[in-house]
């Protein structure tokens, strides 16, 4: 018997077609299939706005699959972190990175991101990525650990090329047994990180300073949890510690560039900057709430060129998605691209235009309006970290500088979609404003 009420299928084989241009291939599904579309046999694609804040909102139903990138190390005891450590761990990094606690600290993340803006060689063409990557990493690192942070930058940035090593495309996949040379320098650098942490960890536990960090939100318990093992807590932390400026990394790209290609929309920014204080230590959230046409761009951009594309979750029993059976064991791809490209939700879906975000119909909190940083239970912890970030290092960079292209007809650099959207080989020149524009008032 066949299947009943099956999301339809593009009409030729996919498997060719998506290792080519997967970003062509999903806007194809979605245009000619509609909101929900089979890839392949047990692989399908959650479209549009719905269907995805569907996915993502029914967690029992569609649970977020382990990541592969840090799981916890193998400990003499053999002791995995339990499943009320990992609860107790979430909430902890959430305390941290909720927005409250990323406004108190809005001084410091202005500090690291305007000595992006200071370093920036001028009048000749610099590739992005490895410029703006130590930066965000530095800041990324001194939230987490405060005081802490030089100590652990070294490790942190030897786990952030460890997880560039193991999501490199390869010929063959292998099982997640098979101690390959990428996981096993990927076992290498966590274990150096978890053994620079210990002493900090002990140190901080035996004086009683537990720190106002994320560090510290994980030392403390709470009126619901215990405190948390030692080892959870050593687990807990390479992943967030490198996604804490791995992923605005590549966001900052897709700005920088679209800063480069819409002059006009740089130049408002850099009005907006101006009233930024010269002490970047002295930026408040306020100022930060100031910045509202820079906000709308950074939104823009993330709508139109999400770093995280793409999310997998998986279909543990059958179930129902918009009018569709899914089968147990399925894989549902929620495409933040195509939803973000949905003219119903955004007229003129392919236009860059940030004063859309200015009105308060299409606002980010408007259900599946906006899914860059995901939404529902597994939503990214620290969006209020990243958007503080990627503001500021976009009013900082456009108050200094105009940005340009190289000269030439194709684009400088090319488009990955593998593990996220990025523009390696991106090089950009920057021009310093005039001085009456480029001083900090």
């Amino acid at each position: 018997m066949g299947r009943v009420n099956e999301p339809p299928r593009l009409p030729e084989g996919n498997f060719a077609a998506w290792s080519h241009d997967r970003l062509a291939l999903a806007r194809r599904g979605a245009e000619e299939c509609g909101d929900v579309w089979q890839l392949e046999p047990g692989v399908y694609v959650a479209a549009a706005a719905g269907p995805c804040e569907e996915v993502l909102h029914r967690a029992q139903d569609f649970p977020k699959p382990p990541s592969p990138l840090f799981p916890p190390l193998k400990r003499a005891g053999g002791d995995a972190p339990t499943s009320e450590e990992r609860a107790h761990a979430r909430a902890a990094r959430m305390r941290g990175l909720r927005p409250q606690a990323v406004a108190a600290r809005i001084g410091e993340i202005a500090s690291g991101t305007v000595r992006f803006a200071d370093q920036w060689p001028t009048g000749r063409d610099v590739e992005i990525l490895p410029l703006v990557r130590p930066v965000l990493a530095e800041v990324g690192v001194r939230y987490l650990f405060s005081e802490d942070a030089p100590v652990l930058m070294p490790f942190a940035w030897q786990l952030f090329v460890a997880r560039e090593v193991l999501v490199r495309p390869t010929r063959w996949v292998w099982p997640g047994w098979v101690p390959t040379p990428a996981r096993r320098f990927r076992t290498q650098q966590q274990v150096a990180f978890t053994d620079a942490l210990r002493p900090i960890v002990r140190r901080r536990r035996s004086s009683g300073r537990l720190g106002d960090d994320v560090l510290g939100q994980l030392l403390r318990p709470s009126s619901r949890y215990s405190p948390l093992s030692e080892g959870a807590i050593l687990d807990t932390l390479p992943g967030i510690t490198v996604a804490t400026f791995e992923t605005p990394s590549r966001a900052a790209g897709w700005i920088l560039l679209h800063l480069a290609r819409h002059p006009g929309a740089a130049d408002r920014i850099a009005a907006e900057a101006a009233l930024l204080p010269a002490d970047a230590a002295a930026t408040t959230s306020t100022h930060l709430e100031r910045l509202q046409y820079t906000r709308a761009l950074v939104h823009e951009v993330l709508r139109l060129d999400p770093p995280s594309w793409l999310l997998t979750r998986r279909a543990p029993r059958r179930t129902q998605l918009a009018d569709y059976t899914i089968d147990a064991g399925s894989t549902v791809l929620v495409c933040p691209y195509t939803a973000h490209r949905d003219a119903r939700e955004h007229p003129e879906p392919d236009r860059f235009r940030p004063e859309r975000w200015l009105d308060d119909s299409c606002s980010p909190a408007k259900p599946g309006v906006f899914l860059a940083f995901g939404t529902g239970p597994h939503s990214c912890e620290g969006a209020a970290l990243a958007m503080a970030m990627l503001t500021l290092l976009t009013a900082h960079t456009a108050h200094r500088y105009h940005l340009s292209e190289p000269p030439g007809p194709e684009p400088g650099y090319r488009v990955t979609t593998f593990e996220g959207l990025a523009t390696p080989g991106l090089h950009l020149r920057a021009t310093v404003r005039g001085r009456a524009q480029s001083c900090l008032r």
